[in-house]
């Protein structure tokens, strides 16, 4: 029964946590036996399984629990299938998802190599609009995955395809991230290459598009500053946020200050 082992997969991640508390006594028991049936379940011909098992490998990621061992070599080749060309719609749908979800989690030589050259080609995906729209709504969480080198050679041109696509959605949906690619780039890029595309995007026939882009304005000319002068840094979470000077931290002033003021640059807000 599907609802069997939709509930088996929310059990997995606190099961795992404890095998790990207690792993004098169950060092293999994750790798032999859990683990198969998380990366099995990716597969499950029931959505509601398959989601649960993307969560329960989500979270798994993120508390640390799954062997770089098994990412590469489990992992990574089930998302790869399910992403493929030929691929089922909504298989590839999903796997686009969870890898643009997994990027921010793993080593940086493991998105390189094993996922970026795939996410470049599904940013292309001419068959389905939703997968070019995933890729364009997680297109700077993957640029700051990958870092500069990577950004400017390969996401870069991607980048712009997805901001003069047909469909509008897409175009907002770059001007929503502009500011964290922007940010992930060089300032030479940031001048020759993206301010360009940022005025296009300003300019766009269509006003949602033109909207999310004066909305972006403000942060995209924050990666222009120098963030030791500026105070202007980028967290953890994808939000641009401004450091408190010596001044302000040392002041007993009730006036409330505007250090706080944050602005989403990931593409978590985009519609």
């Amino acid at each position: 029964e599907p609802t069997v082992r939709t509930e088996l997969m929310e059990q997995i991640p606190p099961i795992a946590i404890f095998l790990q508390e207690s792993r004098p006594k169950f060092p293999t028991a994750f790798f032999e036996y859990l683990m198969p049936i998380v990366v099995r379940y990716l597969t499950d011909v029931n959505n509601q399984v398959r989601k649960a098992g993307q969560e329960a490998l989500l979270i798994l990621l993120e508390q640390d629990l799954v062997a770089q061992s098994d990412i590469e070599n489990k992992v990574c080749p089930i998302l790869l299938d399910l992403s493929a060309p030929d691929s089922d719609d909504e298989y590839k749908v999903e796997a686009v998802n969870i890898i643009c979800k997994m990027a921010s989690m793993l080593s940086r030589t493991t998105v390189e190599h094993m996922l970026l050259p795939r996410f470049c080609e599904l940013c292309s995906d001419g068959k389905l609009f939703q997968v070019r729209k995933i890729c364009a709504a997680n297109f700077g969480d993957i640029c700051n995955a990958v870092g500069q080198e990577a950004t400017e050679r390969l996401l870069i041109p991607k980048f712009f395809e997805l901001c003069s696509d047909s469909v509008w959605g897409m175009r907002k949906a770059c001007a929503e991230c502009f500011m964290a690619v922007s940010y992930t780039t060089s300032p030479e890029v940031r001048r020759s290459k993206l301010s360009p595309l940022f005025i296009s995007l300003i300019s766009d026939t269509c006003r949602w598009v033109r909207q999310a882009a004066f909305q972006s304005l403000g942060p995209f000319i924050s990666t222009f500053a120098n963030p030791s002068s500026a105070g202007l840094y980028i967290r953890e979470d994808g939000t641009l946020s401004i450091r408190p000077s010596a001044q302000d931290v040392n002041s007993n002033s009730c006036q409330p200050s505007n250090n706080n003021i944050t602005v989403m640059s990931s593409s978590a807000n985009a519609a």
